[in-house]
């Protein structure tokens, strides 16, 4: 496997990841309405992103699965939002908003320097498949970092000082 594969391979399961990581999150901090409903549609880039690496995998030799199945609400998505709910009154919760945002951020910025090497690349190659690829989803990519980083600045004052 040469290294367009094995970027194209990372970046897929990176962003497979984030998707996974933000929804999880969303559903942790339900209460927070804002955050909440930022990271489900911010999710629905990462899994744009994997399913258009999926597609563009087979030109490389790759067979990357499509997207992530969603799973069908049931009993426990009930226990979680009960949960969510009730953690949501806690100062504690704050921390943790804290903590996964940093987490979404790393993610995020992984990712992105995976999308800067699949640019670089399309351009040392001249393969305009790589190149119209990263560019259209390294800046959302971006998009991305840009939030958890924004809501870092806004509620690290408030969270930590208060702790």
């Amino acid at each position: 496997m040469n290294g367009i594969a094995l970027t194209l391979r990372a970046l897929h399961q990176g962003e497979r990841d984030l998707e996974r990581d933000l929804l999880a999150a969303a559903e942790r901090h339900r209460t927070d309405h804002e955050f909440h409903h930022v990271a489900v549609d911010v999710s629905r880039w990462s899994r744009e992103h994997a399913a258009r690496l999926a597609e563009a995998g087979h030109h490389y030799g790759l067979d990357l699965s499509g997207p992530r199945e969603q799973s069908a609400p049931g009993a426990l998505s009930a226990l979680r939002e009960r949960a969510a709910e009730a953690l949501g009154r806690r100062p504690e919760t704050g921390l943790l908003l804290l903590h996964d945002l940093r987490d979404l951020h790393l993610a995020a910025a992984g990712n992105s320097l995976h999308w800067e090497m699949v640019g670089q690349v399309g351009q040392a190659e001249r393969d305009s498949r790589l190149l119209d690829l990263a560019a259209s989803c390294h800046p959302q990519t971006l998009r991305q970092m840009r939030w958890t980083n924004t809501m870092i600045k806004e509620l690290s004052p408030q969270l930590l000082g208060s702790v």
